[in-house]
């Protein structure tokens, strides 16, 4: 499990083990099951999720009582209400594991600390936040611009580990899809 949050870091900058021993300590790890809350929506959003292997997402429940998916992390992917986060406010999201997951976390003091401690998580942290927020302007795009079975097939494309390993009604609410109008589009696709 700690191999993949030291490969991730050292994706986007030079670490060393050594180095990594003490940025390590700044985080504890979880294991969860499937369907098991790691944050719940009303609640001060203290911690700041890293998936090592499995699968979470990130959610709300409208004034229907639908819970609609806008956020899913699998492996080397980040996790929290970001906002709420940085203000240390409470969040309007739950966040579930999808399937088992192993994560690391870390608690917004610590998330301080470790960044005076070592300044070049910052630029790391720096390249995990341009990458989301440009990741979440293109799925703005989508909605904007194509159809939603354009943007269904669009998403199939370029994220199919999500089409067949999270379960249909989360895809569909995370397209702002009916499951009813997602399971119509992907019969069209088989026939």
């Amino acid at each position: 499990m700690q191999d993949s949050l030291f490969r991730h870091i050292n994706r986007f900058v030079g670490i060393s083990q050594e180095e990594f021993g003490q940025i390590l300590g700044y985080f504890d790890p979880i294991t969860t099951e499937k369907k098991e809350n790691l944050t719940h929506s009303g609640h001060l959003c203290d911690h700041l999720f890293f998936v090592a292997k499995g699968c979470v997402h990130a959610f709300f429940t409208d004034r229907q009582g639908v819970e609609k998916t806008i956020m899913f992390a699998i492996e080397d992917w980040w996790i929290t209400d970001f906002l709420a986060f940085h203000h240390q406010k409470n969040t309007d999201l739950s966040i579930q594991a999808v399937e088992p997951s192993e994560l690391w976390h870390i608690s917004y003091g610590n998330y301080q600390q470790l960044l005076r401690a070592h300044p070049l998580l910052e630029v790391y942290f720096r390249n995990v936040y341009e990458i989301a927020y440009g990741a979440s302007v293109v799925r703005t795009k989508y909605v904007f611009d194509y159809s939603k079975k354009e943007i269904f097939n669009h998403f199939r494309r370029d994220f199919p580990e999500f089409v067949n390993r999270v379960p249909q009604y989360m895809v569909a609410t995370y397209l702002g899809l009916t499951p009813e109008y997602l399971s119509k589009i992907r019969a069209e696709k088989l026939s």
